[in-house]
Parts: C-alpha cells; structure tokens; sequence
C-alpha cells in the first residue's frame, strides 16, 4: 500500500464583526445571558443598565481541522458465475470451445473481475472536542489567510487568544486512515492508494463578554460568533491561553509514526510530501 501525507497548514478567517460592534450587540443581550427566570423577571420589571457591568471581554481564535483524503484500490480477482438451465434434457453446453457439463440443472463458469473502489473523506473536527462537527463546512466561504510556516512557533493575534486544539494532527489523520485503510482479497493489486490532501487547521474568531448583574451578584457570558455574528449564552472565556503561542512540533506531527499507530509491521509503503514545516523548522535552526 502506498499512502502520501501532505503538508499540513494552519489559516486564520478574517473576522466579519468586529470587537467593538460585538460588543455592542452583546450589551443587548446581557438579560437574556442570565436565564430564563431572570428573562421573564424583566418583563415585569427592567433592570436598569447600570445595574450590570462588563467585568471582562475577550477576543480569541477557537480551532477546527479540515482533513481531505481519498483511497483507490485496483484490483483482479477470480469469480464464479452459476448458469442454470430449465430444460432437463441439456447435459452439457459448449461456451468458447470449452465443454461445460450440467450438474444438477447448471454450470459454473469461472472469470476475472477487474475491479476498482474508490473512496473519499471530507472531514471536519471541532478543536476543542475533536468531535467530527460537518457543519463547520460552512466557515470556509469566508476568507482565510495562511500561515506561513516559518511564522507558526512565533504566531500570535494581537491581544486575541489563541486556544490550542485538544487533539494533534496525527490522531485526527490517525482517525480518517483508520476509516480508510480496508483489505483487499485479489489475485492481483494493481494500485492500493490512500492520499491525504489536506491537512489544514483553521482558527475562528470569536469574542466573549462576561457580565456581572451587581444587585444579584451573579455573572454570565455572552458569545458572539465574528464570522456569522450569531449570539449565544452559556459560554466560557480562554484566560489561562492569553498570551501564549502556538507550539506547530506539538500540532504538526504527521509522519511514518502515524501509520504505524495501527499497521504495526504491516511494511506499507509510505510516501511523504516534502514538508514545508520541518524545512523552514530546520533552515531557521541552522541560521
């Protein structure tokens, strides 16, 4: 079997709404961030706004990975075709100058399939739960800007914060190749492939607001998606990744090894695409 890996890549999306309008959006809903109770509270009596304070607000980028792969197996193997007859009276049939002979009321011919499957995978995971998510589909028609690779263990957004996915590329390759990888019984394998052709972690801006309702002493967050300005309560804030850059040795890490993980010994052909990464990786070691 011959499997090629790619290079992997890591994009920014460009935010459509920014902090500030966000925040003023999210200042709309600070009731609602609170719960039902205190939603139907306030229709009886609106708490005033100076009853609330905006204790922090945070803009960071959340993580998911697009993982594309392809597999073709191309293959003869033998096959038998039973013919059957009605007429009893049929004890042998003549096909191509072979003599077949009827038993009990049939023949069994013998050929060659030639054969061929094809699959494909388009998959996407949830950074932060490495659970396969396909409506983040929808964030790709938004702009994205790479990041260069040489720029990956020094990449930070401004004040945003970067949060890390939960899972690295090589568990969430190793999950796709798993589905991949199938046995083939032939006589023949004419090609056994699997290409993994993107590899690709995308960061997604998102703002949090957390509230503080004073007369209560209660807290709650509101989020705000920066791509499709979608709202939401019941969120959580990145504080402990302020700060911090990405680690693209930690993230980055598909390999031979990653075949391995479930084909120990198994003497599989593994081609690797030149990765750009460990070149730009080695080039800036050695200057």
């Amino acid at each position: 079997m011959e499997i090629n890996l790619t290079d992997e890549r890591a994009f920014i999306l460009q935010a459509q709404l920014s902090v500030d309008q966000a925040e003023g959006r999210a200042w709309g809903h600070k009731v609602d961030a609170f719960g039902t109770m205190a939603k139907m509270g306030s229709l009886l009596q609106r708490p005033k706004d100076e009853d609330f304070k905006l204790v922090y607000k945070e803009q960071r980028y959340e993580p998911f990975w697009h993982v594309v792969c392809d597999a073709r197996y191309v293959y003869e193997r033998r096959g038998d075709y039973p013919l059957a007859f009605n007429d009893s009276v049929v004890k042998a049939v003549t096909i191509d100058g072979v003599e077949y002979q009827v038993c009990n009321g049939e023949i069994m011919l013998a050929g060659l399939e030639h054969c061929r499957e094809e699959l494909h995978a388009d998959v996407f995971f949830d950074g932060l739960t490495s659970a396969r998510t396909p409506a983040l589909s929808d964030y790709l028609k938004y702009a994205a800007v790479e990041i260069p690779g040489d720029d990956l263990d020094d990449f930070s957004a401004g004040e945003s914060v970067v949060v890390p996915p939960a899972a690295r590329a090589s568990a969430i390759v190793h999950e796709v190749l798993i589905e991949m990888i199938k046995s083939v019984k032939a006589e023949r394998i004419l090609e056994d492939r699997i290409d993994v052709a993107q590899i690709d972690l995308y960061y997604r801006p998102v703002y949090a607001f957390q509230y503080r309702w004073l007369s209560r002493g209660k807290e709650a967050i509101v989020e705000y998606d920066g791509l499709t300005g979608q709202w939401q309560s019941g969120g959580k804030t990145f504080q402990q990744y302020m700060g911090k850059i990405l680690d693209p040795d930690f993230l980055f890490d598909v390999g031979a090894e990653t075949v391995d993980l479930f084909v120990p010994g198994g003497g599989l052909a593994i081609k690797l695409a030149k990765k750009g990464l460990d070149v730009a990786r080695g080039s800036r070691k050695e200057g």
